[in-house]
């Protein structure tokens, strides 16, 4: 792999407001950058570039990313390819990879060559068959469409592939999914007899296929295995051939088959894709939404479509934003695009497209379904439904909205269910000495509700740290506590943020981000660090409140060291004493000294105590 330090040099050399600027025209504001966003259209500048953090985020598609993401997304490069020819602006040479790494890529770079052989192959055989092309007309399609989405036909044979390639034994047929080895080591072709809908990437390189038989035999479809070029979760059918599209009309409509997805695309929907045999997943809703700010899934209309529906609902909520929005369509029972549209044309699709819900309706339906809203027992069915949908959903104004919509059908308030999920609201949080649930200033046993805001005041620490990563090695010994004694993600979050900031030469956001590209909280860190851009302040401000911050977890610790030494002896029946009361008696000092700080640097304490 390209050695991280030569990641964080380059980045530390690059300005990603000249990168952008080369395909943005971007604007000064303040202390950042304006401009339209490249990713889906728009009229308003929503796309920012900041300097200072090296980062760019998009507040009407969620866009966001380094100068290196930037290209990924824009140019459609690789990551290396990014690195690459930042370097070379910079006038950097890029290290050698190891052998191990320099062998994965040439391995991939080997898969994705017999794919595109094989493609070639098919589209060749499909000219050469009367009956594919008879069942290709069949379906309504025109050359024109088979040829835009290089549509291929697999012979009956059994080593069809054999003419392709000179060394039928060659290991990558086997590893690209194209070749089956079989009983006493036979080799045949994994697809024989079928309609090959090619599978591309971004970049239009061949890394798949899906395969549909000509008559009634079973399976139906048969799909390339998962390969090291070959994600189903990651990757979308269509997704070359629409992205122009999708920007164009600032929306993606997904349905559930290939050939849905040529046939809308012949009728005009130029902007269609599907999933790829499986239930879409947040990384593919995400994809979607860094392109157009409004996804629109097709569905049929009997219980498998709402069972796929509520399953691209549960991808969707991670995903979507409040400048963001996602339809739901279920076409009439016995109807799926394909069929629709050959029977009425492309505007009775159209008319479906007006009528589809929008996700709050579909939202509570979903969650609604087989509870009877006018008992209590449906209505608390429905709000334990609806429970794990909105906790996985970022704050904001969307999420609110949907939590009064349950509110208003399960007769609830919606602050009441705010409490019940932990949904804690942006708001500031009176002073401690305005508190008397235990917290600072209080006393008590902890309960959820402190517990919470202790989750949020870590979580505000850990966005500022994302935004100023210079000021970690000041809080060196607060955040090793945290490592060392926390157990919580966001204590590990915490951690790992502090480590990658203080290892080498990490001075931005940009750079921190790249040094976690591989970690399991990268999307939570990019969320974070997308926020942090609203807010225009300086470095002072933010080393400020992560000192106030970190005071207000040392008392919450302290405090937690009081109480137990106080139930201890509570239990026992006994009076405090001893080492206990000496220990005791130190933390009530230490508690009065950080009250008497903090008290110092209220001007602080009040914005760290917001809630996210």
């Amino acid at each position: 792999m390209i050695p991280q330090g030569f990641i964080v040099d380059l980045l530390a050399r690059v300005d990603i407001v000249d990168v952008v600027g080369r395909s943005v025209a971007l604007k000064k504001s303040g202390q950042n950058y304006l401009g339209l966003c490249p990713f889906h259209g728009e009229k308003t500048p929503s796309f920012t570039v900041s300097p200072s953090k090296q980062f760019f985020h998009c507040f009407g598609c969620g866009a966001h990313g380094s100068a290196i993401g930037f290209l990924m997304d824009h140019r459609g490069l690789s990551y290396v390819e990014a690195i690459q020819e930042l370097a070379q602006g910079a006038g950097m040479t890029v290290p050698q990879e190891g052998q191990e790494s320099g062998t994965e890529r040439a391995r991939s770079r080997g898969l994705t060559e017999v794919l595109q052989a094989a493609a070639d192959h098919y589209r060749r055989q499909l000219k050469e068959s009367p009956t594919a092309i008879e069942y290709c007309k069949s379906r309504g399609l025109t050359g024109a469409i088979a040829a835009r989405y290089a549509l291929g036909y697999a012979p009956e044979g059994w080593q069809s592939l054999k003419a392709v390639f000179e060394n039928y034994a060659d290991p990558r047929l086997a590893e690209a999914g194209l070749v089956i080895t079989g009983e006493e080591n036979k080799r045949y072709d994994r697809f024989r007899g079928r309609l090959m809908f090619p599978i591309r990437n971004r970049r239009g390189a061949v890394i798949g296929f899906g395969a549909r038989v000509l008559d009634g035999s079973e399976p139906k479809y048969l799909n390339s295995p998962e390969t090291p070029v070959y994600h189903k979760g990651q990757e979308l059918y269509g997704l070359y051939e629409a992205s122009e599209a999708i920007r164009r009309t600032a929306r993606a409509i997904v349905c559930e088959g290939y050939m849905d997805v040529i046939q809308l695309a012949q009728a005009g929907f130029s902007e269609t894709v599907a999933a790829l045999g499986t239930a879409i997943t947040p990384h593919q809703v995400g994809t979607l939404f860094r392109l157009a700010p409004h996804v629109i899934f097709s569905f049929d209309g009997d219980a498998a479509g709402r069972k796929a529906a509520r399953r691209a609902l549960e991808a969707t909520l991670p995903a979507i934003g409040d400048d963001r929005r996602a339809s739901f369509l279920f076409l009439p029972e016995g109807e799926d695009p394909d069929s629709l549209i050959r029977a009425h044309g492309a505007g009775a699709f159209e008319t479906e497209l007006a009528r589809a819900m929008s996700l709050s309706q579909w939202f509570l339906r979903s969650v609604s379904e087989d509870c009877d809203l006018a008992q209590p027992e449906g209505r608390a069915a429905a709000v334990a439904a609806a429970r794990p949908l909105l906790e996985a959903m970022p704050p904001g104004a969307l999420r609110m909205q949907l939590v009064r919509v349950l509110g208003e059908a399960a007769r609830t308030p919606a602050q009441d269910l705010e409490n019940l999920f932990g949904l804690v609201p942006w708001r500031r949080l009176p002073p401690p000495r305005e508190r008397a649930d235990g917290g600072p200033g209080g006393s008590g046993r902890r309960g959820a509700g402190e517990r919470r805001q202790v989750e949020h005041l870590k979580r505000r620490l850990l966005q500022r740290l994302l935004a100023f990563p210079g000021l970690a090695r000041e809080f060196n010994a607060q955040i090793a506590v945290l490592a060392v004694d926390g157990i919580e993600p966001l204590d590990r979050q915490l951690a790992q943020v502090w480590r990658a900031a203080t290892s080498g030469g990490v001075a931005h956001t940009g750079a921190v981000l790249e040094a976690l590209a591989q970690s399991e909280y990268i999307d939570e860190f990019r969320s974070l660090a997308t926020r942090d851009l609203r807010e225009d302040d300086a470095e002072s401000v933010a080393r400020e409140e992560l000192h106030s911050g970190f005071l207000a977890l040392e008392a919450e610790r302290v405090q937690a060291e009081m109480r137990r030494i106080a139930e201890e002896a509570s239990r026992s029946g006994q009076a405090i004493a001893g080492a206990d009361l000496d220990r005791y008696l130190e933390l009530t000092q230490r508690l009065r000294d950080i009250r008497q700080e903090r008290g110092a640097q209220k001007s602080a304490a009040d914005p760290l105590e917001r809630t996210d």
